[in-house]
C-alpha cells in the first residue's frame, strides 16, 4: 500500500466527518439567532470598512443553513457597489459571477439556488472582494466547504500568484464553525479573513490591508 495514498484517504475521511459535525452545529442555530447574527455581522462589516475596499463585490445567497449575508448585500447595494452572485456552469466547476440589479430576472440552478441572469458574467479575478460561505474555518485561514469543489476550482489560479491578485477572500460563518485546525489540501485557497457574528478575523496569509 502506498503510504501517501493511505494518508490522503485518512484526510478525506477526517474532512467528511468534520463536515458532518460542523453542518450539524450550523443547522442547530435557530431562526432568531440567525437573524441576530446577520445584524451583528453587518455592524462588524461596517465597523471594519469591508464595503469600502473596492467597487466589485461577490456575494452568495444563503442555502441550507449557510450564514445569512443578505443584510450586507443589501447594504452594499444601497452604497452603490456593484454586487455579483455566483453562477453555476453547465459543465465544469469554475463559477462566473452575475451582476445584481433590478432589471435582470432570476433563474434557479440545479441546486435550487436563485441566480441573476447576466449575458456577460465576470470571472472571480475581476472582483475586488469575494464573500464565501463555509462549513468550517480555523485560525490559519483554512476553509472547509460543502465538498462540491466549486470555489476550489474557481480560485485555483490564486495558488500561482507571486503578488497580490484579486479578489480578497472573506469567509462568512458562525462562531460554532470555528475549529482548532482543519486538514488542508494543496488546491485549497486560504482565506484572507473570516466574518462571524462575534468577530472579524484576519489571517497571517492575508495581503496588506485585508
Amino acid at each position: 500500500m502506498n503510504p501517501d495514498s493511505a494518508v490522503d484517504r485518512l484526510a478525506a475521511i477526517d474532512k467528511a466527518a468534520l463536515r458532518r459535525q460542523l453542518k450539524r452545529a450550523r443547522d442547530a442555530v435557530d431562526r432568531a439567532a440567525r437573524r441576530a447574527a446577520a445584524r451583528r455581522a453587518l455592524r462588524l462589516a461596517l465597523a471594519n470598512g469591508l464595503l469600502l475596499r473596492g467597487q466589485r463585490f461577490g456575494f452568495y445567497l444563503p442555502h441550507k443553513g449557510e450564514f445569512d449575508i443578505l443584510p450586507i448585500l443589501n447594504q452594499a447595494l444601497w452604497m452603490g457597489r456593484a454586487c455579483y452572485l455566483p453562477v453555476v456552469p453547465a459543465r465544469g466547476r469554475v463559477l462566473r459571477f452575475a451582476l445584481v440589479h433590478g432589471r435582470n430576472p432570476m433563474t434557479t440552478n440545479r441546486y435550487g439556488i436563485p441566480e441573476p441572469w447576466d449575458a456577460r458574467p465576470i470571472a472571480a479575478r475581476q472582483l475586488d472582494v469575494l464573500f464565501v460561505p463555509l462549513v468550517g474555518f480555523d485560525p490559519h485561514g483554512n476553509r472547509l466547504g460543502m465538498g462540491g469543489g466549486y470555489y476550489d476550482a474557481t480560485l485555483a489560479y490564486l495558488a500561482n500568484r507571486r503578488q497580490w491578485r484579486k479578489p480578497r477572500l472573506i469567509g462568512v460563518g458562525y462562531e460554532c464553525q470555528r475549529v482548532t485546525a482543519l486538514p488542508r489540501d494543496a488546491w485549497d485557497a486560504p482565506l484572507d479573513a473570516v466574518l462571524t457574528e462575534r468577530a472579524y478575523y484576519r489571517f497571517s496569509n492575508a495581503a496588506a490591508g485585508a
